[in-house]
């Protein structure tokens, strides 16, 4: 409908002024709640070639539209804008549209379509993943989702950090204090049982540094000097040269974590096209940066060390290789994106990555461009700010991280506990109760995270996000689960939902009708800002609308068969836009609650 009336718009200019104006000229935006309408064409643009008042060229391009554009039923004049008034009939076709098409407002990817490559997770080997790896990973997953809705082939990668000396405090810690303790011998997850070690480490380094400060050394003298710190770097050097018993150990407690990431990421409802790891890119990003070296893109200082000069782009001076020839992060990158580009024919890459990464990916950027990646660029750090909970920050050295877990148990406990004291469950077994309280928990847990913009830093608090009022993904769910009941009752009289029917609509049925048509606009919003609390915002607005519907009209109680069928078909298409809109976000909607 909005084309067809763009269209009438750019044929009214034609015929009242004689010019040819491109389509974003004739952009519409819904009307604001305090004018009548439902749709505003802002005339500022077209003074020029009127000559007239923006009153008079509102008025005249609204008698055009009035009289040659069957979606305008009527218009009014506010200033330079024009309001417009969409007829009945018209709002029914647009239903009808809506109702056709199982996915509208959504793109399918063509063989043409652009291939869209993003990353996130990115853990480390030595812990379980935390609340910061939650955000990173829904955030990555729902805009992968939005991607493909707006027509992209979309790759879903993941970076493993499973080299380093962070790796082997774990694994030095298990040699010597952990009695041949596996996941199965102890009933922990893997990446549990290495986190524990990790802690461990960390525990003894901290006494031992202790010890050497109160014999007179200096803080940083003794960090540097303490046994565990030394044998942790010893570890690390056979590691590198390829120690068979080093590497078996690392092969033996990486496996373990891998286990235990599976789960979580099972639970959290995410995962990979395809998983690079360290241990096998930093060695291509050192070969690249080898070769960027004999191009004269990079430097050799005296020492060894091999560096950028990026004071040329406003930048600094950027390690890339050390002086003993290890690596850095930016090394492993370089290699994962050469890696990469090798697998896929990339046209864009997206790495979700919190904020204090920033500068790192600016100088990345222009390293892959220097390097000949065709992406590198214009490559898109997809920045989020930190997640933290009431009590405070997160040290995962000191065994205080949020696990993600625990974290999720706990929403669906909560679930559980809140949905029974509302009486939500009354005539439900166990297994159906158990299912509904994981699909509302991790729902809650979703959307609180989504509905934030991911650029800002953000509170967790797992009481607010459980809540069937407000802006909370309990909310929308049981709205959607309320519409599938009615849906159901319908079903069982016998009354079937139709779009095409003659039948005159209310004010708020228009309104649900027009949100339902703006989908596709807040999925190529989303696309375009890469935002998923867009997608979240919609979902809501839409749920609103719903809402404030159902209070003042009866559906099955409607006065004619033909109002009832109606909005009968009103409902299940708000359903569908619910469920489609929630599915972007990762969120799963229960069929009753």
């Amino acid at each position: 409908m909005e084309k067809q009336i763009q269209q009438a718009v750019i044929a009214a200019i034609k015929e009242l002024y004689g010019q040819e104006i491109p389509e974003k000229m004739a952009t519409l935006q819904k009307t604001r709640a305090e004018f009548e309408g439902n749709l505003t064409l802002v005339v500022f643009p077209f003074l020029k070639m009127s000559k007239k008042a923006p009153e008079a060229t509102a008025e005249e391009i609204g008698q055009y539209l009035k009289a040659n554009c069957p979606a305008v039923s009527g218009y009014n004049v506010v200033k330079g804008f024009l309001n417009l008034v969409i007829g009945g009939n018209a709002w029914i076709n647009v239903l009808k549209d809506i109702d056709a098409n199982p996915h509208y407002g959504e793109k399918l990817a063509t063989a043409d379509s652009p291939l869209v490559m993003i990353e996130y997770s990115s853990p480390n080997t030595n812990k379980p993943l935390h609340l910061g790896h939650v955000r990173n990973n829904l955030l990555g997953w729902s805009l992968a989702q939005i991607m493909a809705a707006n027509g992209n082939k979309v790759v879903k990668t993941n970076i493993v950090n499973d080299r380093g000396i962070h790796i082997c405090k774990s694994m030095l810690a298990w040699l010597k204090w952990g009695n041949g303790e596996t996941p199965e011998t102890s009933g922990k997850k893997g990446d549990h049982l290495i986190g524990d070690y990790y802690v461990a480490f960390d525990k003894h380094y901290r006494e031992e540094i202790k010890e050497l400060m109160a014999k007179g050394m200096s803080e940083e003298d003794a960090k540097n000097e303490a046994p565990l710190i030394k044998e942790a770097h010893e570890m690390l050097v056979k590691w590198e040269q390829n120690d068979p018993e080093v590497r078996a150990l690392w092969r033996k407690m990486n496996e373990w974590v891998y286990a235990g990431f599976d789960e979580t990421y099972k639970a959290l409802g995410v995962s990979f096209d395809k998983i690079y790891y360290e241990s096998d890119t930093y060695l291509e990003g050192k070969e690249k940066v080898e070769e960027g070296l004999a191009k004269g893109l990079f430097y050799r200082r005296d020492d060894g060390s091999v560096w950028a000069n990026l004071t040329g782009e406003g930048l600094d001076e950027k390690l890339l290789l050390r002086s003993d020839g290890t690596s850095v992060y930016m090394t492993q990158d370089i290699g994962t994106a050469k890696l990469r580009f090798q697998d896929y024919p990339i046209d864009q890459m997206i790495y979700v990555v919190g904020n204090e990464q920033n500068y790192h990916f600016q100088v990345l950027s222009i390293l892959l461009d220097k390097l000949g990646f065709k992406w590198g660029k214009d490559l898109v750090h997809f920045s989020y700010g930190m997640v933290e909970l009431p009590n405070g920050k997160m040290k995962s050295r000191e065994g205080t991280v949020v696990d993600a877990d625990d974290l999720m148990q706990l929403m669906v406990d909560d679930a559980l506990k809140t949905s029974q004291e509302l009486g939500k469950f009354a005539d439900m077994s166990d297994e159906e109760r158990n299912e509904i309280a994981r699909i509302v928990g991790m729902g809650a847990l979703k959307y609180f995270i989504l509905k934030v913009d991911a650029r800002k830093n953000m509170l967790f608090n797992p009481e607010e996000s459980i809540d069937f009022n407000g802006n909370t993904g309990p909310f929308i769910q049981y709205t959607y689960a309320r519409i599938r009941s009615i849906l159901r009752k319908a079903e069982a009289e016998g009354i079937e939902a139709k779009a095409d029917v003659d039948t005159e609509l209310n004010e708020k049925e228009v309104a649900l009708i027009q949100k339902m048509s703006e989908y596709g606009a807040a999925v190529a919003q989303a696309g375009k800002d890469y935002s998923p609390s867009g997608i979240a915002n919609y979902c809501y607005e839409l749920t609103k609308a719903f809402n404030q519907f159902y209070h003042d009209y009866s559906i099955l109680g409607a006065e004619t068969t033909e109002l009832k069928q109606m909005r009968l078909a009103l409902a299940r298409n708000v359903a569908k836009t619910i469920k489609n809109g929630m599915a972007l976000l990762g969120i799963e909607v229960p069929e009753r609650m």
